[in-house]
């Protein structure tokens, strides 16, 4: 089954074209990163994929809507934790399902606490609570570790395994993080000048860090010290 389709996708912002003739199939279940050079066009095709985000041209397919978690939890301050989680949701029984999604993010016994009094790696967990408590078939996430510290980001790294394993959304991550995205995804893309430049498979890839940072500029010196 396929989570998204894209086909000659194209978005400007009046003479600047950003996305031009873009091609990308995610299914359902896949893990694919997206990685490239600031102003390539990342951030603009997760918001086209979102529908936050007006496109030109070409044609997207995605069953259901998307859900989305940002660099910012973007939680309700006002709110417990359980109404931010259900937010949204048009059911009876959505507190139940808010509070079973905290479970499943570790956050159980929390529902009736506040956002203030959780770290940067627990408001992010209720902010992945939120986005999976409504299935989605498509998962879109915009850097949400990258202001996490290093032990905490390893945690999410393992979490976000988890939960897509269990709940098998189609997944889009963007991120500027090489090695996040070696280590979290199944296909790692490459974006250069608002189109696809390559792709590759991370399953039994050997120096792929190298590759991927020569990709987008970077030379790595692989000689022994």
């Amino acid at each position: 089954m396929t989570a998204v389709s894209v086909r000659g996708l194209r978005r400007q912002y009046g003479e600047r074209v950003v996305i031009e003739n873009l091609d990308l199939r995610i299914g359902k279940g896949e893990f694919v990163a997206l990685l490239g050079e600031s102003g390539c066009g990342k951030t603009t095709l997760l918001r086209a994929l979102a529908g936050l985000d007006a496109i030109d041209g070409g044609h997207i397919d995605a069953p259901g809507k998307p859900a989305v978690v940002f660099q910012e939890h973007r939680l309700l301050p006002w709110a417990p934790l359980w109404q931010n989680v259900a937010l949204g949701l048009e059911t009876p029984e959505g507190r139940a399902a808010a509070i079973a999604a905290l479970s499943e993010v570790g956050l159980a016994g929390r529902e009736e606490d506040w956002p203030r009094n959780l770290s940067g790696g627990q408001a992010q967990r209720v902010a992945l609570a939120r986005a999976l408590v409504r299935e989605p078939k498509l998962l879109l996430l915009d850097e949400p570790f990258a202001a996490l510290d290093a032990l905490t980001r390893i945690k999410m790294h393992v979490l976000i395994r988890e939960l897509v394993a269990r709940h098998r959304p189609g997944v889009l991550l963007v991120t500027h993080d090489v090695d996040e995205a070696v280590a979290i995804a199944d296909r790692i893309l490459v974006m250069r000048a608002g189109r696809i430049a390559a792709s590759y498979d991370t399953a039994g890839q050997t120096g792929l860090r190298d590759t991927l940072l020569k990709e987008l500029g970077v030379e790595t010196d692989t000689r022994a010290a």
